[in-house]
Parts: C-alpha cells; structure tokens; sequence
C-alpha cells in the first residue's frame, strides 16, 4: 500500500520519497522505477527511494504504511522527518496503532487513517499490484473536522484518491475491523479466499461468529457503528472480494508474521477490559500464531509489539 501511495503523489506532482528497510525493493525502484499495475493504471513510475531516512530530511506530511507490528520501529526511523509543521498520517489495520506512534512521536501532529477496498500485493522487487480504488477515511484522534483534516484530504483527491475527512475516525477503524476479523484469521487458517469461507455451511458460522463478538466489544466500549447488525455489514463486504485472500494470509504464505494481534488478537483484549467472552477470536489467534510458530515466522510464545 505504501508503495501505491508514492507512486500515485508523485504523479500529482508532489516531491515523494518512498522509504523502506527492504533494501532490494529500494534498489529496484531506484534503478528501474516503481513498476505500478492494478486498478490505477499500469506503468511504471520514477520516484526518489530509500533505506535511510535522513536522506529524505524534514517532510511537510509523512504517511506510515508499515504493517502494525513494525509501527515502532517505523516511528524511530521517522524522526528524522519530523519538524514542528509536519503532518504524521498512519494507516493500517487492526486497532491500537495510534499508541506506538504517540509514544515515539508524540501526539499533537498525528492523524489516522483506513483504506478500504485496493487489494494491494508486491510481485516482486520494485513491482506492486493493486486489485481496487475503493477509499482513503481520514481523521483527527479526538474527532472534529479541522483545516489540516481538510488539507491533507484535499491533497489525496488531487492524487486520484476517493478520500474523506471523517469526524468520527474510530466508527471507520472499527467498520472496518469487524470485517477484518470475520475473515482475515480464518481464511489463514484454511488457506481459502473470502467467497469459499462464505460458501462453507462449516466455516461461515465461525466466521461470522467473530464479527459478532468485535460488533459486541465494539458496544460495551461505546463505538457509534453504522449498522445494528453486523452480518450484513460483513457479507456486504464480502461479496465486493470473494476471491481476495486477506493479508493475513498472503503475509503466511509469504512467510511473514501476521497481524493477527492487531486484528483477532485485539479484541480477545478488549473483550476482557470491557467485559465481552470473545472464545471464536480467541480460538482463531491461537491457531494462527501456532501455524506461524511451526513455520519458524515467530518464536515461540513471542507476542510482538
């Protein structure tokens, strides 16, 4: 995803420095372009990348794409980006991922953000694919539309974005985790897409039982939600991608770590600060980390941070 948005403010115009730890997709992009296909178009784009940050120098808007287990040490690489007018926009899924940043970075500068609907892969070294343009939610932590909610939106629009300034952050986060959590954990433990977990009279009713339990989390901590029923808001979401396969379990069988704590994980945590039995995500995660543990992708009762 990250890569999807350098690409695409650069061709708005905008300086863009895409910063990574993988030094052969850095080296890639450097020498041969960022190789951009999917739903935006395809070709291939020439934009500044790097390993160090402090090449970059002081950003007036720093986007933080990482997955929600490298937020810390994305945040101490982002120092070096931040001045005093800088704009701090991290996105990723699962819940919780304000408190690395604000800890690191500090609070004032930060806001939030959740994409929906890209399907975004990397092919290869300096090559990302993305399947949809669906939207870019944007808020302040503590709600209200503010100037610079509205300048940073503006500026995804003019990228080619369907973005929007939310009052509301949390009710979007939390939209969208409960959608998360009915199919990301499962369809990693079975290694099957969106559209069979919906089609399996065995695996649905488990499915669907977690997003239960998030939409009850999601009530005892008094999220305003959209919807009063949370299985049409999953299966309305589901039908969109039947034959995606969740990051999760592309980050499986890629051998990567998963997500899985900021997602299912969270809200067996949150069900037991507020009270919620959540035993079909607390079940999910535990196989998940199982299957990672057995693939070498973590240690052994290593909880990341």
């Amino acid at each position: 995803m990250g890569s999807v948005y350098a690409g695409l403010f650069h061709e708005s115009g905008h300086e863009v420095w895409g910063i990574d730890i993988w030094k052969e997709h850095v080296q890639a992009i450097s020498q041969h372009g960022l190789k951009l296909e999917g739903a935006s178009g395809n070709r291939v784009i020439h934009l500044k990348a790097t390993t160090d940050p402090i090449e970059a120098g002081e950003s007036d808007l720093v986007i933080i794409a990482t997955k929600a287990l490298h937020l810390v040490k994305a945040a101490e690489m982002s120092k070096s980006l931040i001045g005093p007018n800088t704009i701090i926009l991290t996105i990723q899924n699962g819940i919780g991922n304000s408190e690395p940043i604000t800890q690191k970075l500090g609070l004032n500068q930060l806001l939030l953000g959740v994409a929906g609907g890209f399907g975004a892969s990397i092919k290869a070294a300096g090559h990302v694919h993305h399947n949809g343009m669906n939207t870019i939610q944007i808020g302040e932590i503590r709600g209200s539309i503010t100037p610079r909610l509205e300048q940073v939106t503006k500026i995804w629009k003019e990228a080619g974005f369907n973005a929007k300034s939310c009052e509301d952050i949390q009710r979007m986060i939390w939209e969208k985790l409960i959608c998360n959590v009915c199919y990301s954990g499962i369809c990693t433990v079975t290694n099957l897409t969106i559209g069979q977990i919906m089609e399996s009279s065995t695996l649905w009713p488990i499915a669907a039982c977690c997003s239960i339990e998030a939409w009850k989390v999601a009530q005892k901590k008094l999220i305003s939600l959209s919807f009063s029923d949370p299985i049409p808001h999953v299966e309305t979401f589901g039908s969109k991608i039947p034959n995606a396969r969740p990051s999760m379990l592309l980050d499986h069988l890629s051998g990567r770590a998963s997500e899985i704590e900021a997602i299912n994980g969270a809200i067996v945590r949150e069900g037991k600060l507020v009270g919620v039995d959540t035993p079909h995500n607390m079940v999910i995660t535990a196989l998940v980390l199982h299957l990672e543990e057995m693939a070498g992708i973590r240690e052994k009762g290593k909880v990341t941070d």
